[in-house]
């Protein structure tokens, strides 16, 4: 038979291997559950959490060895549950529940006799949820079993903070990768995202025989709107040049920003569909940027439009700088007939 310090140097050994080998909350939770019923000697041990603005405790994690069955995924209304009794009066352990909260639906039905129980707090302070024990037969608690119980909870608590961490960091990196690829006046792809895009879309339309369709915008008289009306409404009919061919577009088209006042959106179509769908896109494109512009409060324009020059990206073409330059000279085309001279 085990003596004491063999029993407690084992102990500090598995929990040792348990959080060093935990890589998430589940992982490090269900060994704490399972030593946690061995120290207390209650047949029931769980993890909740608790959404304080619904008013709803929720069972994340449990371990059911005999009689007491206390379901994962079971929800109950947080005013109601002996977790909230418990913190409340700060009882850390009850071990008579009938006599103290005879009055818990939830206690009787589920028989329970004996509870033990502990909140686990975020970094700031915020209740999370609780760590708990129970038996449907009367056992004492020792106070080593009550150590180890908060120990846990703090345990948890640090586990919860690091994922609440990883998850934000994860997050700011996804808007950091997704500012890096976004024109920040427009919010529309930027250059760096067009041109990952082109490179796909034609790598694409090779496998799958498709037509890719490129169309090249200009605005015209862009530099004339800066200058009347200042760089604020110029930025503003960026935008709203952007939206209109967010508009324009149909499912599956991408529209970006090149730079400066230039636009790219892409199209893919079957084979047999592309000279119908170049000339209907270059006619969707032109009639949704050309009319009444609201530049500001008080300040319209009338705008013509801007070039627009569309093309059919050739199939063996795979570099994107080069089909960018056929569309941009067949934009450029369209600006010569509207004898409209190009800037530089």
């Amino acid at each position: 038979m085990k003596d004491e310090t063999t029993t407690r140097r084992d102990f500090i050994a598995r929990l040792s291997d348990s959080i060093s080998d935990a890589d998430s909350l589940e992982t490090l939770v269900r060994p704490l559950l399972e030593m946690l019923e061995a120290v207390t000697g209650l047949e029931s041990t769980y993890m909740t959490s608790i959404d304080e603005d619904a008013g709803l405790q929720r069972i994340l994690y449990a371990r059911n060895t005999r009689d007491l069955q206390i379901p994962e995924g079971l929800t109950a209304t947080w005013q109601d549950t002996l977790c909230k009794r418990a913190l409340e009066q700060e009882r850390v352990y009850v071990d008579d529940v009938p006599a103290v909260w005879g009055d818990s639906d939830a206690a009787r039905a589920l028989g329970i006799a004996t509870y033990a129980s502990t909140p686990i707090h975020g970094q700031d302070g915020r209740l999370y949820g609780t760590l708990c024990a129970a038996s449907s037969a009367r056992k004492p608690m020792t106070v080593d079993a009550e150590r180890v119980l908060r120990m846990f909870s703090l345990l948890i608590g640090q586990q919860v903070e690091r994922e609440r961490l990883l998850q934000e960091l994860r997050q700011a990196n996804r808007a950091l990768a997704l500012s890096a690829l976004t024109d920040p006046a427009t919010g529309l792809p930027n250059r760096r995202a067009l041109m990952s895009e082109l490179a796909r879309r034609l790598a694409r339309s090779e496998r799958n025989h498709n037509a890719l369709l490129v169309a090249f915008i200009d605005l015209d008289g862009f530099k004339a709107i800066n200058d009347q009306h200042g760089h604020e409404a110029g930025d503003r009919m960026l935008v709203l040049v952007g939206h209109a061919l967010v508009h324009a577009a149909r499912a599956g088209d991408y529209c970006a920003r090149l730079g400066g006042d230039e636009f790219v959106v892409l199209a893919s179509v079957p084979p047999e569909e592309g000279e119908a769908a170049l000339a209907a896109l270059q006619k969707r494109l032109h009639d949704a940027t050309r009319g009444r512009f609201e530049l500001s409060e008080g300040t319209a324009i009338d705008y013509a439009g801007p070039s627009i020059g569309t093309i059919l990206a050739p199939a063996d073409q795979h570099d994107v700088d080069a089909v960018l330059a056929l569309a941009d000279a067949a934009m450029y085309s369209i600006k010569r007939l509207r004898k409209i001279d190009r800037p530089g």
